[in-house]
């Protein structure tokens, strides 16, 4: 694990956008292509506006990334609180991304069949090779869920299926999500944390007992490669060993 803590939010926006431009041109150079999974809510996306600025968008050949969502939540394409409209709008669009190398969630069938659909997309992209993203983009809520790995939910002990579905009683609604030893096998994953509301919950998941039915985020520890933490002072503050 590797923690990277800046004084402002947009200087941990900035810090992580260039993780990602680096991170992805060596997945290219390595390999011809890279295999990106995206994270929603509000965080990620003054990442991605970030990535389309004219300081940035030439600095990846995007047309070598395949794009991929960590969850979903079950609202229709349309609608504004959908992850994959979101980054339609602030990333995608703006860059001319070919419809072809983006996976989106399916929330026009049921939560389960969305679910399995995802799966089999991500076995089928995958083919005869390890299924293995390259970089996993994880936000963080207060109550220390990642994804839509959410406390005291039965997808937090998931150890065969690749995506599950779940409805979430704190929120009431569905979500569907990728799950953690999924997750796990990427090479590289990049949590973007900031705000002094967050604080708490850093502190228990990297530093706290080990509690997954609490601090879901805790799951997240790569099998192989490196789990980097992006973070603002306050997110950061009540961390003791920084």
């Amino acid at each position: 694990m590797e923690l990277h803590v800046y004084k402002s939010a947009d200087e941990v926006i900035t810090g992580l956008a260039d993780f990602c431009v680096r991170t992805i041109n060596e997945v290219i150079a390595a390999k011809g292509e890279c295999n990106l999974v995206l994270s929603g809510g509000n965080s990620p996306k003054k990442l991605y506006e970030l990535l389309v600025s004219a300081s940035y968008k030439n600095k990846v050949d995007w047309s070598r990334t395949w794009f991929f969502f960590g969850d979903e939540r079950y609202v229709p394409f349309t609608d504004k609180d959908n992850n994959g409209l979101m980054a339609k709008q602030s990333l995608f669009d703006p860059l001319n991304i070919d419809e072809a190398k983006i996976f989106y969630i399916n929330t026009a069938l049921t939560p389960e069949a969305a679910a399995v659909d995802y799966a089999q997309k991500i076995i089928a992209h995958f083919g005869a090779d390890p299924i293995q993203f390259d970089l996993v983009l994880l936000g963080l809520g207060d109550n220390a869920h990642t994804a839509s790995l959410f406390p005291h939910t039965k997808v937090l002990y998931e150890m065969k299926a690749l995506v599950s579905a779940l409805f979430i009683d704190e929120i009431q609604s569905y979500r569907i999500t990728m799950t953690a030893p999924l997750i796990n096998e990427a090479h590289e994953i990049a949590f973007l944390v900031y705000g002094a509301a967050k604080a708490t919950a850093v502190h228990n998941i990297l530093e706290g007992e080990r509690d997954i039915d609490n601090y879901p985020a805790q799951l997240i520890e790569a099998e192989e490669g490196t789990v980097y933490w992006f973070l603002d002072e306050a997110a950061a503050e009540l961390i003791e060993k920084k």
